[in-house]
């Protein structure tokens, strides 16, 4: 375990009991807990309503019932409230995390977070959307104020994927948990999709987790559960997590890298576009930082998928005016 990241964050033998404080104190609500108050605070940010117009896998699917970047932090909510709740952790907490976890994305799921990643290297930087995530909470929301989150949430919604591992038992559950949720359901769109059959999923994970959704995500989180209060530590199982990460392996090679899952190099290209032109015209972009690549990213990264393709439309494509 790496030690706590933010100042005054101390590691929980068990469960996180009480917040360390925020980043500028507020007394206490005298209804909710400080984890609550997270909670509704990102219930009710712009960043979170933009969530059900962001891409999950699927760009501008045909269907109705593909999921959305919104609809798999429910999903993956769920899941983490179930193993909090089992293993005698602070829901209010875990819930917090998974909340605000994803608000950093960008348009067009991993494909738009490659593309900006990708036009800031240019720049001798990068983007990650955990990073960002914080950023949407500390400096963007409330034109600007944040929304002065305790020091565990933020801890853990950035340190739900990458180098850095939370400081709390309850942000090691949403680390697995964000796994367990998009592996199992980004699977069962790509079977809505067409792009895969059930005969094409690996043997080996489907054998010991099952052939449908429902009975994989129920395997691994009573996994999950079980393997935890063995070790004392949050921990899948040796053969849970070869099968977790099997059939995530698989996903990558099979459906995230398929053309026909995600219009890669399109959106890829709608994404760098934007960010040139707005890098270029400051002065139509909005105000949020001084350092003009900052700037740049969180006009972009904030872009829903339709906002994004009709602000292209309307920079790069003909409006289809007659002239004389």
């Amino acid at each position: 375990m790496t030690p706590p990241n933010e100042p005054g964050l101390r590691r929980w033998d068990w469960a996180c009991e009480e917040s360390a404080g925020r980043l500028r104190h507020e007394p206490p609500d005298g209804v909710r807990n400080d984890f609550q108050r997270d909670r509704d605070r990102i219930i009710h940010a712009k960043a979170f309503r933009r969530l059900m117009h962001k891409t999950q896998v699927f760009i501008a699917p045909d269907g109705d019932h593909f999921r959305t970047r919104l609809t798999h932090t429910l999903e993956m909510m769920q899941i983490s409230r179930t193993i909090a709740r089992a293993l005698g952790l602070n829901e209010d907490l875990a819930e917090a995390i998974s909340l605000g976890h994803d608000l950093g994305h960008t348009p067009f799921g991993h494909t738009g977070e490659a593309a900006l990643s990708k036009a800031l290297s240019e720049h001798g930087r990068t983007f990650r959307h955990n990073e960002h995530s914080l950023r949407v909470v500390d400096h963007l929301e409330k034109d600007g104020g944040g929304l002065n989150l305790t020091l565990e949430v933020r801890d853990g919604i950035r340190n739900h994927t990458g180098e850095g591992y939370p400081s709390t038992r309850e942000g090691e559950i949403v680390r697995v948990a964000d796994r367990i949720a998009y592996v199992n359901h980004d699977v069962d769109d790509a079977l809505r999709a067409g792009i895969i059959a059930p005969e094409d999923l690996p043997l080996d994970p489907i054998s010991l987790l099952g052939e449908k959704m429902s009975l994989r995500i129920d395997a691994l989180v009573r996994d999950m559960i079980s393997t935890s209060k063995d070790k004392g530590q949050i921990s899948l199982s040796d053969d849970g997590y070869a099968a977790l990460m099997g059939l995530r392996g698989w996903l990558f090679e099979n459906v995230y890298r398929d053309g026909r899952s995600r219009e890669n190099q399109k959106a890829s290209g709608v994404v760098a576009a934007l960010f040139e032109h707005y890098l270029a015209h400051p002065e139509e972009r909005g105000r949020s930082d001084p350092d003009p690549l900052i700037e740049t990213v969180d006009f972009v990264a904030g872009m829903t998928d339709r906002y994004a393709l009709a602000t292209y439309r309307r920079l790069f494509m003909p409006r289809g005016e007659i002239f004389a």
